[in-house]
């Protein structure tokens, strides 16, 4: 009976386990990442203008160009004793690259016009070569193509409207759906003499459907699987007290418990705190570094019963989206005047939940921990 639970709650499960901020990157760039995934209050560069808050790019000139990538290494654990003995696993997913491009053109003294492509989310578990885990296997990507446009209203003041074409990949283990999806963002951005900054960004659900992902033992049939990436709305500040050193915090909620598929599983919203800040030695070399929390959307508990235990396997064994607190670094280097490198590294910090049920001494139990570096290259013209 035990077994036959565990084998139901993994044949169900949904496999995104990105876990940095829930299931989303806690930024795009590697000068947002290197600190701590600021960008909604203050500019950062160019590329994660477009994702973060568009309305910053009417604050950079001329044409401006970058790709890059993030090498993004988890370390995710599970243990049970659902099947009557204490089992556990270690997910052999190790390793996933997640692509980054991106264009900022000023059109004239009021217009500026973005596009960016970003991987967004993404990862999965690989439990197959364990056979106390059902051998379970589960991976999701998730893209985001972001035409944007930015207005100047004054020197302290810009506005901007952005589409977000979506799209997601999700293979449970039965096979792999393909989806699309479409968004919205607004942004507002405030630039009081290049001192004081202060931005805020809402952006819409995008509703997706995964065909035939699902395996219902009930009835020998594959379903369609609804998961929506949910709403955020966020509001950063910065300043600058000095031309080499500029610091700022955005403050972002995601609404998980009002999107399809998340709603279910039980996440709950999240409140996410980013830190950052910029150091610049000399007029080439930036040093960077943050901090960035996001108390975990899965919660496990104590004496789940009925259908929030298992709901509760779904999620630590399938989902381990638990990691909290990560700290970043990151430089950059302007080789020329038209041309730069960024680096960045991150570092997630391990986190443990477990959820047991209403006997307490059944239970499950999920790790993770993260290491990431990312690269980003840079033209300016």
């Amino acid at each position: 009976m035990r077994k036959a639970i565990l084998a139901s709650a993994l044949l169900s499960a949904v496999g995104i386990s990105f876990a940095t901020n829930g299931d989303n990157l806690i930024g795009v760039s590697p000068a947002s990442r290197g600190m701590g995934g600021i960008g909604v209050g203050m500019p950062v560069g160019p590329t994660d203008t477009i994702f973060r808050n568009s309305a910053w790019m009417s604050y950079y000139k001329g044409f401006n160009v970058s790709f890059g990538g993030i090498l993004f290494m988890p370390e995710v654990k599970a243990k049970s004793n659902i099947t009557g003995t204490e089992a556990s696993a270690t997910s052999q997913s190790k390793m996933f690259v997640v692509p980054e491009v991106g264009i900022v053109n000023q059109i004239n003294d009021k217009l500026t016009f973005g596009i960016g492509a970003f991987g967004v989310s993404g990862m999965g578990v690989d439990y197959r070569n364990n056979v106390d885990f059902e051998h379970a296997h589960t991976n999701f990507q998730f893209m985001r193509v972001i035409p944007t446009l930015a207005y100047k209203v004054n020197d302290a003041i810009s506005v901007s409207g952005a589409m977000h074409l979506a799209y997601g990949s999700l293979d449970l283990g039965v096979g792999q759906s393909q989806t699309q999806g479409i968004g919205v963002q607004l942004g507002v951005a405030y630039n009081m003499g290049d001192f004081v900054y202060a931005g805020l960004t809402y952006q819409s659900p995008v509703n997706m459907t995964y065909k035939r992902v699902n395996f219902d033992e009930d009835d020998g049939t594959y379903k369609d699987f609804k998961l929506t990436q949910p709403q955020e709305l966020a509001f950063g500040v910065g300043v600058k007290p000095m031309d080499n050193l500029k610091v700022g915090m955005d403050l972002r909620w995601i609404n998980w418990k009002g999107a399809k598929g998340y709603k279910e599983l039980q996440w709950k919203d999240q409140w996410v705190i980013a830190l950052g800040g910029e150091f610049k030695p000399t007029q080439k070399l930036a040093l960077r570094a943050g901090y960035n929390f996001g108390k975990s959307p899965i919660r496990g508990g104590v004496k789940n019963t009925g259908e929030d235990f298992l709901i509760a396997v779904y999620n630590l064994i399938g989902f381990p989206a638990i990691t909290e607190h990560h700290i970043t670094l990151g430089l950059g280097y302007e080789f020329t005047k038209n041309f730069g490198i960024d680096l960045a590294y991150k570092h997630a910090f391990n986190k443990k939940v477990r959820a047991t049920d209403s006997s307490g001494t059944i239970f499950v139990e999920a790790q993770n921990a993260q290491n990431a570096i990312t690269v980003g290259l840079n033209w300016k013209f």
